[in-house]
Order: structure tokens, then sequence, then C-alpha cells
């Protein structure tokens, strides 16, 4: 065969396959047999090894997977990857909805879509081919999955048009899938997967990509990421849209002219729920105009515009066989419920949080008892009651210990608190919590030194503090179990990029009592500097909007303490960053910029600037970038091939400035 006649039987081949998958896992209408599409898939590969220079990245044979990759990188995204608040009940979502009311008036429609019980990814394309993919990660970086996500044949490899998009969408492993996983796993007696859930997150997080194909993965995309680059006004539009580039959307879904076809959707579902191929844990409620998503606005955490309803609870009967103790980072020993294994809300539970003393007093908690467990979706399970009917009299009190289980110091209950406290600073449970913590994934992100590791390392004597973890070699690592050559490689590597984070990570990672990731980050962004912020007086943090006087005595106990100061001084030698990094933003109020206090809207294709660069600067002055044109925009930046959004513009009177307007204007500030 020449080369001409190669080339286009493989396109041929591209276009059939591709069709074809397309009906069988988007569509759920296949059109010819398993077995045609397994021997058209064959004649494609066999092509592609006797004419490589024709094998390119869009190829349905990328799809059964076979590369082995050594690590999954970091990907930072631009567009943040946001988690939505949750309602539990009617009046939850009522008070959701009254609040938009407020906020933008009656006129205005929900669309609501069943909450996929998966992993959260984000898909870029460009000029309509699939160039990468990420997991959620902490919302601003997740990690590069791109080879397994290959592999999930829901997931076009080429749109049906050439643009350049990202979207966001659950992949989950259907319950079939799930069910033949497990039965495999038993047979190999090794631990099944606790749902689907976990099987789908696990299938995505194999180096080797020919599991993550065997895994029989699926997908739903529920979300434009940035809907600049489109000419839709709605998210009811916008999954239409992504219908029409070929993926696959969940077409359960309804457009809700109020609150009250929003709660009979939500019972519909409840009833229905047990029904579906795959698991659901709620619903998503959504406000569909884009220009009311913008004027509502983001938290720091959650769309203002968006509400997750989880489903009710599931309550299952089990055994308390005991009641284990553990001693927290901040000293606190909460007791925690061990039970006999049993299945609720899709996952096996064995351990249930008691919260106190007072709660085990309070339900009359016995060791022995047959109790109520309660769980919701993610929600920790909890004891919820005691069946005191079905006792036998072998049932066991229990008693709160006086003294620390792991150091030995007196317990103390301090004013105003349930909590029994170990307030020995060398207890080793709370340095080890507190080193878990500091390289969590929102403190310094050290990936590879999870729970284990640290608290091997701990157990060996390797590590005694925060500082000890840069201090780490590669003869101390190589010799711990399970770690070879490249784990120990990478997690050097991974210690070593730590040290360049910015200062909030650090603050947060240091676990400042009262200091969360938000105000870490806002006490990084005013004070620039760990010295600074070290030498901040009370009167300085209470200043503040968001830093109350609890956190602000807080932080200024911490910093004055000498062991800090000498951990401190330690962590700068050894080289970690102790400045702010991020941009910092101008106030409305002292920004001379023209943007400061303006509504702007980006629309086509910018020449010098990506559009991410010129929202940041513009938002840097003090401005505000809608993703369409209302009467309240102040200003329009049109690059080329800018379509509706510079009409509309147009029609309203808006004023249009060019690229090379918004670039001399930048220059200015």
């Amino acid at each position: 065969m020449d080369l001409l006649t190669a080339e286009k039987e493989i396109q041929k081949l591209h276009q059939l396959l591709n069709q074809y998958n397309y009906e069988y896992h988007v569509l759920d209408q296949p059109s010819v047999p398993d077995a045609e599409y397994d021997k058209l898939m064959q004649q494609l590969i066999q092509l592609e090894e006797q004419f490589p220079q024709f094998k390119t990245s869009d190829s349905p044979t990328q799809r059964v997977g076979g590369h082995v990759l050594d690590m999954f990188e970091k990907v930072q995204h631009e567009i943040p990857m946001l988690s939505l608040g949750n309602a539990f009940g009617e009046q939850d979502l009522r008070d959701f909805d009254r609040r938009i009311t407020q906020a933008v008036g009656e006129d205005h429609s929900y669309v609501c879509e069943l909450k996929i019980d998966g992993l959260a990814v984000s898909l870029r394309y460009e000029n309509g081919l699939f160039v990468r993919g990420a997991t959620r990660g902490d919302g601003t970086i997740g990690e590069d999955i791109t080879a397994n996500l290959r592999t999930v044949r829901s997931i076009p490899l080429r749109l049906n048009e050439p643009v350049t998009i990202e979207v966001r969408g659950e992949v989950f492993m259907p319950k079939r899938s799930f069910e033949a996983l497990n039965k495999v796993k038993k047979e190999k007696e090794e631990e099944p997967f606790a749902n689907p859930r976990n099987a789908a997150a696990g299938s995505l997080r194999q180096l080797d990509t020919k599991i993550a194909a065997s895994r029989n993965l699926d997908v739903f995309l529920y979300n434009i990421a940035s809907t600049d680059e489109v000419d839709v006004d709605s998210h009811s539009e916008g999954l239409d849209y992504l219908d029409r580039l070929g993926f696959k959307t969940n077409q359960e879904r309804m457009k809700c002219k109020n609150i009250d076809e929003v709660l009979a959707f939500v019972e519909s579902w409840t009833e229905k729920r047990p029904h579906l191929p795959y698991e659901i844990d709620g619903l998503v409620i959504k406000v569909d105009s884009y220009e009311q998503q913008q004027q509502l606005g983001f938290t720091a955490k959650s769309p203002r515009w968006a509400i997750a309803y989880k489903f009710p609870a599931e309550e299952v009967i089990t055994t308390l066989k005991e009641i284990e103790l553990s001693v927290g980072r901040t000293g606190v020993v909460t007791p925690t419920a061990i039970l006999e294994p049993v299945r609720v809300a899709g996952s096996t539970v064995q351990r249930a949080s008691l919260h106190n003393e007072d709660l085990i007093r309070e339900k009359d908690i016995k060791i022995g008892d047959q109790v109520v467990i309660k769980k919701a979706g993610d929600i920790i399970p909890e004891v919820v009651n005691v069946l005191a009917d079905r006792r036998t009299g072998e049932e066991i009190d229990f008693q709160m210990p006086t003294h620390c289980p792991e150091c030995e110091s007196e317990l103390v209950r301090l004013e105003g608190e349930v909590a029994l406290r170990c307030i020995n600073p060398k207890c080793p449970a709370q340095i080890r919590e507190g080193l878990i913590h500091f390289v969590s994934r929102d403190a310094m992100n050290i990936d590879g030194l999870g729970e284990k590791v640290i608290s091997q390392l701990f157990a060996e004597q390797l590590i005694h503090d925060v500082a000890d973890i840069y201090k780490l070699t590669y003869e101390q690592l190589i010799a711990l179990e399970r770690m070879g050559e490249k784990s120990v490689s990478n997690l050097l590597q991974a210690i070593e990029a730590s040290k360049e984070n910015s200062l909030e990570k650090l603050l947060f990672g240091l676990g400042v009592r009262h200091v969360g990731a938000k105000a870490a980050k806002t006490l990084a962004i005013e004070f620039n500097t760990m010295d600074k912020l070290a030498s901040a007086t009370y009167e300085q943090l209470t200043a503040i909007n968001e830093i109350g006087d609890k956190m602000a005595d807080s932080i200024v106990s911490y910093f004055e303490l000498e062991e800090v100061q000498e951990l401190l001084q330690e962590l700068k030698e050894i080289g970690v960053n102790m400045e702010y990094k991020g941009p910092k933003p101008v106030s409305i109020e002292d920004s001379t910029s023209i943007f400061a206090g303006k509504t702007v809207v980006l629309t086509g294709k910018l020449e010098q600037l990506s559009r991410n660069e010129a929202k940041d600067e513009i938002e840097r002055l003090g401005g505000k970038v809608a993703g369409s044109v209302s009467k309240k925009t102040h200003l329009v930046i049109a690059g080329e091939d800018a379509g509706s959004k510079l009409a509309k513009a147009q029609e309203l009177g808006v004023e249009v400035w060019t690229e090379e307007q918004l670039i001399e204007e930048l220059k200015k500030n």
C-alpha cells in the first residue's frame, strides 16, 4: 500500500470508529455490532504500525492505553475549580432562592442537574483537539491525567468544531463496571473498592494507562470553564452547545421557572435515584443566565449562583465494637466509634465520629451497643442514637481518660470548650498530626508525603518538626518500606519544589490556631512577608476586615513563642520562601486606573495577551471582568473574530476598545 492510499484509509477508519464510538458511548444507540468495531480497530492498529507517520493524538487507537507514566505532573487551573455550597432540605433551597431573588430580582430561572458521584475533571481542547485533562486537586492546582482520560471512550479526542475551549465534568464508574471490578478483586483476594467514586478516582490515578483503559469509565460534562469565547447567554444554552460539539452531557436535566419546580424535580429524583445505572449523591441547582451569574459572583470557595442539594442521609443499624481515642494537632482528644462494617450511603463504614465525652454521655453510648448510623454523601458518619431495648447486659460503660493516650500528660478542659485537650507542646501525636497537616494539599502540598509516610518517618525518628522534612536524604528514604528509587527521587523533587510555595501555603501549613486557608491568604496579601506578619500588632491585625479578636490574639501569641522564631529562622536558612507570590489587588479607592470600579467584557481572539492575563490585569487595577454584555457593561475589549458580544455592545452604545488600546492603558499602570 502506498503512502497516499494508507493516509486516506487511516482517515476513513478514524471517521468510522469515531462515529461508532460516539453512537455507542454518548448516544447509547450503537449502529454496528461490537465485532465490526473490533475488526475496524484492528485494521487501524495494523496500519498505524506499518505507517507510524500517520498516527495522531486523536486516533481511536489512543484509547486502549499502554503508556506507563513516571508520575503525574502538577497543573495550575487558569480558572479555579470551585466547590459548591450544600443544601440538605427544602428550607435550605428556599433560602438559596430568597438570596438569589434579593440579588437579581424575581425574573430568573434555574437549571437542575444530577450530581454524579465521581471525580471532577477539567478538559482542555485547542482547535478542536483534546490536549490536556486534569483533576480538580485543591481547586487551584490539580494533576495532569491526560493519558488516562484518553482511555475514557465517551471523552471525544476531536470535537465537531475546531474550537479552543476548556470544559468541566465528572468521570464516574457505572454500577455494572464497579460490580465487575470488585468481583475480580475478590477472586484475586484483593481489597475491593468501597464505592464507585473511589474506584473511578483510583482508576484515573494509575500510572499504567492500560489499567485505566480496562476499568470502563464514563463521563458527563456539565460546564464551560470560561464562556467568554462562546456565543451563548445561559447555562442551558451552554449544555446544548456541548452536545453539538460532541460531548456527553447528562440529559436528565431540567430548566425550572421557579423554586417550586426545582423542589418537584428534587422530589422526583429522590425516588428515582436507585434505578439509575450510576451513583448520584444529590442534585445541582444553577441560575441559568450567565449575566445573572456574573452579577451574583463568588465567595472565596464557591459560586453564589449554584448550590448542591444532598439527598437525605441513609441510616443503618450496626454494633459499636470499641471506642478509639485520637489526639489532633491542636491537642484535642476525640473519641471515634469502631463499628461492625456496614454499607451505608454507597460505601462501607467502619468508623463514626463521637465528637466528645458530653455527646457520649448525652446519648448513653456503651461499648457493645446496637447503634443507628447516619451518613449523607461525603459527610462523616455519625452515631444517631442507641437501641437501648436491644441491650443484653454485657455492654460496657466508656470512661474518658484523665491523661493523654499518647504522652500521658494530664488532660484539661479549657474554659468555654467541651473538648478535653492535651496541652503538652511536645506531645508526639500533636507533632505528628501537625506534620501531616503541613504537607497536606491546602498547605505545602508535598506529593508523596501522605499520612502513612509521615507516620513512618516520625516513628523512625527521622523527622521531629517541619524543618526536618527539608533535611531528608536519599539514603534515609530508600531504607523505608515500599519506597523505590523512583518514588524517593520524585519525593525529594516535590520537597524541594515546595520551598517555592507562596507565603500563604507556608502560613496555613504552620497550623496557627484559628488561621484557615482563606485567612492565611488574606494575611499574606496584607503583610507580604513572614517577618512583617510576625511583628504585626493586635491593632494592625484587627484592622483587617476578615481578622477577628480571637484570631488576632492567636497570631500574636504564636509569633511571640521562642520556638516558633527559631523554626522560622531555620526554614529561612533551608531556603523556604517567606514572601507572598500571588497578584496583589489594587483597591478601587487607591486605583488611578480607568478600570477602577468598571465592568469590562473581553471578546474575540487576543494576539498579545492571553485572555486570563488580560483578566488578571484588569482585576488587579480594580476592574471587574464579566462574561456577557449588558446595560451595566462599561467597556468591551474586542479582539479578532469578535461576534455577538461586539454586536450587542454596539447596539447598546457601550464603548469598544481594541487590544492595542488595552495594552497602552496597562502600560500606564
